[in-house]
Order: structure tokens, then sequence, then C-alpha cells
């Protein structure tokens, strides 16, 4: 796991063979439990097993998928299967390092011939074990990402034709209840260019005003997620720019519509539409 010393000792060979009651913290354990403080040669107790806290990790902050690494306590194997396990050894997961990344499968293979000779498979028995590389589960993540990125993109898309849509009715029906508004707009020397820039700058307007609210409840559901789940997530001005940009190119084109037939309106019609 790479893990480094910033105060005290790791684990060593000696305290898994005696069993020692020795335990190595993360930053944020003794950040909560002792306020930043220097816990070593301190007791914590692990399910009301005293532990003497020999070793403090250095900060490794957010994994990949948001969680806290430095939110752990390390203690001996043998201590953590005999005294806080009741005297079981089973290991439900092992982390191995390869000695380089061009050597990482020729390892994957030899942990499974290792783990096949400890659990006595015989030849033509399948493995009740599974061993993954760190390459293996970034393409599971990869894919992952992809799939949900493509997902994600088809929900804007379906989201921004609804919007368009329903900013294309909000026109025409605005451009029907107003249709003697323009015919006078008209008839008092408004040129057709005049009203088809007035219905643009609207739908452009409603649009724009969707998107900013849309970009007030993204901040309001980043702040709850950093509230409530502890993790840092950031909002770039580009994205909101770009945002923005999008809402006022759906307006313009969901609105050219409405905009080009009031434009259209003969203003004699217009003046006689009740």
């Amino acid at each position: 796991m790479g893990w480094e010393i910033e105060d005290g000792v790791m684990l060593t060979e000696r305290d898994m063979r005696a069993k020692n009651k020795v335990a190595v913290l993360g930053a944020s354990v003794i950040e909560n439990m002792y306020g930043g403080g220097n816990p070593i040669g301190q007791t914590v107790r692990i399910q009301q097993t005293p532990f003497k806290i020999i070793g403090v990790l250095k900060a490794k902050g957010q994994s990949s998928g948001g969680q806290d690494q430095d939110d752990t306590v390390l203690v001996p194997l043998t201590s953590a299967a005999f005294r806080l396990r009741g005297d079981s050894q089973y290991v439900s997961q092992i982390y191995a390092s390869a000695i380089s990344v061009d050597a990482m499968d020729s390892a994957k293979e030899e942990l499974e011939q290792t783990l096949r000779q400890a659990h006595k498979l015989m030849n033509g028995q399948e493995d009740d074990f599974s061993v993954r590389s760190q390459s293996e589960l970034t393409e599971a993540f990869t894919s992952t990402t992809e799939t949900m990125t493509t997902f994600l993109t088809v929900v804007a898309a379906v989201s921004l034709l609804v919007g368009g849509v329903g900013i294309l009715n909000i026109m025409l029906a605005s451009l029907t209840e107003r249709t003697r508004e323009i015919g006078i707009r008209v008839a008092v020397g408004a040129r057709s260019t005049d009203v088809l820039i007035q219905f643009l700058i609207e739908a452009v307007v409603l649009s724009v005003a969707g998107g900013a609210i849309g970009i007030a409840l993204a901040y309001g559901v980043c702040d709850i997620v950093q509230a409530k789940f502890g993790m840092t997530t950031i909002v770039k001005s580009w994205i909101i720019a770009v945002s923005l940009g999008v809402s006022a190119l759906i307006g313009i084109v969901f609105g050219l519509y409405p905009a080009f037939m009031a434009s259209r309106l003969d203003p004699i019609d217009a003046l006689r539409h009740e």
C-alpha cells in the first residue's frame, strides 16, 4: 500500500510473531481522536482490547473513489486474528505490489500459483479465490466511467430537448396572447426585425434563467455532498460559462420559430385579433 511513517515506527516482524498489541494510526484518526496532537505512547482500545500507539502514518488524502485513506488503523495480522477475531486466521483480502509495471502479469501468475498451493487445490480444480491486477481494476473503472458518461450525456440531451420544447410552447403561447400587441408595435413603426429580436431575447432570457437556477441547485447539491459525506467538490468557472452558453443556445434554437412567426404577422390581421 506504500504507507510511510510520519512519526514513530512501523509494525515489525517481531510484532507479528509475538502478537504484540501495538497499532499505527492514520492522520484522520489522530485528528478526530487526539485533535492532531502526538498520540505515540498512548493506548487506544479496539473492541475492548488495549493497543499501544507506536507510529503515525503520513497523510495520503482521498483515494480515486473518494474514500479517506487516512481513516485507518494498522495492527499486526496475528494480533487481529487472535485478539480481535477470536483465534480466526482467515484472511479475506491481501494486497501485493509488483517490482515494476512490466512484472505485473508474472507477479499475478506467481500469486495464483502460491495461493493454489496454500489452498491445496489439485489440477483441474477451480480457484476458490480471485486475483485482480491494478490494470484490470483500471480497465473496469474506465469502462464504468465511459458507461456513466454516455448515460449522463443522453440524460442531459433529453433534458435539453424537453427544456427546449417547453420554451417553444411558452413562446408560442406568448405569441398567441400578444398578437394584438405585436400589431400595434408594427403599426407605429416597428420593423419585422425588431419583433424578431424581441422574441429571441425573451426566449434567451427565459432559457438562461433556467440554466442559472440549475447552476444554483448544483451548488446546493455540492454543499450537501461536502457536508454529509466529506467529499471535496470542485465547480470550475468555465463549466458555468459553458452551461450558460448552452442555455442561451437552446433559447435561440427553440425560440427562433416563434420569433419568426411573430415577425411575419400582418399588422392588420394582428390588430383584428381578439
